[in-house]
């Protein structure tokens, strides 16, 4: 993928000359990002939706994370493994089960916008947590259960076997430690793209500055 829209015009340009941003690409060779991931990046930074935070947006999809610095500039993209349920919905009490007690048709990562940040964990240590009610947090593959194949799956060039996790969102350690750790030291906000639900309904702010661009 050809990353062309690194900048959204957040900077100036004698500052982006001054210091500039080689982001890290992972993407699968030829593998495009979505329309709406790029509108999406734009009217966060022109809106000021992130309030100068770091952000991510997350195309389920695709199987896709992007990932913004508060400047507006693009300092990653990578292939990413989300919840084995397809759906945007967050379970009632779902923070507060075991992974094995999570019924499979709950193992979803919601949609939506969600402020995180590091925080700890009952088991895992300190985490990014995406959204700490519902459980989802960001981490680097692990091997886990070997019959599971996350990082042959992360590898994969195909996005449709991407959907193995309990609802969290997985990364390769090398994106984790190089861009997701550093990016999100301080928080962030995370932008997620729903499975079957409309923008309009996940992103309604979004949704209606887009309707009223002119065509």
């Amino acid at each position: 993928m050809l990353l062309v829209f690194a900048t959204f015009g957040a900077a100036s340009a004698e500052d982006a000359a001054a210091q500039p941003v080689v982001p890290v690409d992972q993407l699968p060779r030829g593998q495009d990002v979505s329309g709406t991931v790029i509108e999406l990046a734009g009217w966060v930074v022109t809106a000021k939706d992130s309030q100068g935070y770091p952000f991510a947006i997350i195309d389920k999809a695709a199987a896709q994370i992007l990932v913004f610095g508060g400047d507006g500039r693009l300092r990653g993209a990578a292939p990413g493994l989300f919840g084995s349920a397809i759906g945007d919905h967050t379970a009632p009490g779902i923070a507060g089960l075991a992974l094995r007690e999570i019924p499979g048709r709950d193992r979803t990562t919601p949609a939506g916008r969600f402020v995180g940040g590091y925080g700890p964990s009952i088991d895992a240590g300190r985490v990014l947590w995406v959204d700490y009610d519902s459980a989802v947090s960001i981490h680097p593959t692990a091997t886990g259960v070997p019959a599971e194949r996350r990082a042959e799956r992360l590898a994969s060039p195909s996005p449709d076997d991407n959907r193995v996790t309990h609802g969290c969102i997985n990364v390769s350690p090398e994106f984790y430690e190089r861009i997701i750790r550093p990016t999100f030291e301080r928080g962030g906000v995370f932008y997620i793209l729903p499975d079957a639900a409309s923008i309009a309904e996940t992103f309604p702010e979004f949704a209606q500055g887009r309707a009223q661009q002119p065509r």
